[in-house]
């Protein structure tokens, strides 16, 4: 089964490539994105204020609001965990009790 990325993931995934200030070829390669995805993910993210671009040094780096954001994001990731483990193990016992009300034909 694939598991694609949403929004937030990628996102989050580029943050915390930005965490250690990165250049766009860097933060595209770490996040695994295609050149024209990451333009239009850096735009929102950098009129959000997540990243800043710093001139001198030619890289991005990760905002107050941008480290805030990814902690939340932890903190969101770890409970949707939690919440998708349990459930599929209520799935599981639905589909056991879906199975024992079957009436057996010979």
């Amino acid at each position: 089964m694939v598991n694609y990325r949403g929004r937030l993931d990628i996102i989050a995934d580029i943050l915390r490539v930005v965490r250690q200030s990165a250049k766009k070829t860097h933060i595209m390669y770490q996040a695994n994105l295609s050149y024209k995805v990451l333009q239009r993910y850096l735009r929102n993210i950098m009129a959000a204020s997540l990243v800043s671009f710093e001139e001198e040094e030619q890289c991005y780096s990760l905002t107050r609001k941008g480290q805030e954001f990814l902690e939340a994001y932890e903190d969101y990731a770890k409970t949707n965990k939690s919440i998708e483990k349990r459930l599929s193990c209520v799935n599981d016992k639905k589909k056991t009790l879906e199975g024992l009300c079957l009436s057996k034909q010979a």
